[in-house]
């Protein structure tokens, strides 16, 4: 199953990328390695990919970019990014652009391709669960076809990103249910990001902004204090 899996490495170090390739290859992934950031940008826009290793500093487009890039892009490419940059900031700035994870240089191959292998199962489960949970759902006066990957408020159609799209899908899933950003961190995103959960806030903001008539006193999704995060099924009030 995995030889018809394609990874796509933009990784400026040869050796680092050799390194990876030989890795994965070895776990009968086909990968492709792009030196710079156009040329990673040009092989992500011609064609499909499993998933993308992504480091940050490239020449041409920097790595932050080309994530902002895909992840405008109609189709789901899952993103491990790679990088020397190793302060809270880019991680935390990688992770809201839409990376699903992200290691520090230096970092172990054997633990780069099993987070390869984890990211793609998860990827896999969730297109299932979409194949099974393929009705529309109608809560809160927000509809959501999870087939098609569109959403609407008030009748209103809504336009989000990949991350905030699954964050919303999720909770419309479970309404009136309380999670902490630890909790939807592992659901939503899929790994544990810990020390990173005031991404889960940046993207409840976004929500918040996109489907609440009054985002400083929502009514759709609420903060439970001391706990989390849920959807008001009927309604409510919450800050």
């Amino acid at each position: 199953m995995n030889r018809a899996k394609r990874v796509l490495i933009v990784e400026d170090d040869v050796h680092i990328a050799n390194l990876l390739r030989m890795h994965l290859r070895d776990e009968g992934y086909e990968v492709t390695h792009a030196a710079t950031g156009d040329d990673g940008l040009r092989l992500l826009e011609s064609d499909a990919w499993s998933a993308l290793v992504l480091d940050l500093m490239l020449p041409g487009v920097d790595g932050l970019e080309i994530c902002r890039h895909v992840r405008a892009m109609p189709r789901y490419t899952p993103i491990i990014i790679t990088s020397a940059r190793a302060s809270e900031v880019h991680r935390i700035l990688g992770l809201e652009l839409g990376a699903d994870d992200y290691l520090a240089k230096p970092f172990s191959m054997l633990e780069l391709v099993a987070r390869v292998k984890a990211l793609l199962r998860r990827v896999e489960a969730m297109a299932q669960n979409a194949r099974i949970d393929a009705g529309a759902i109608d809560v809160a006066g927000i509809h959501i076809d999870p087939v098609a990957r569109t959403a609407q408020v008030d009748g209103d159609a809504l336009e989000l990103t990949p991350r905030e799209f699954d964050l919303l899908h999720f909770f419309a899933r479970h309404p009136d249910q309380v999670y902490s950003r630890m909790d939807l961190l592992n659901q939503v995103w899929g790994h544990r990001h810990d020390g990173y959960e005031h991404t889960v806030n940046t993207h409840i903001n976004r929500l918040r902004n996109k489907i609440e008539r009054d985002p400083a006193a929502p009514r759709r999704i609420l903060t439970v204090w001391g706990r989390g995060y849920k959807l008001a099924g009927g309604g409510g009030s919450g800050e």
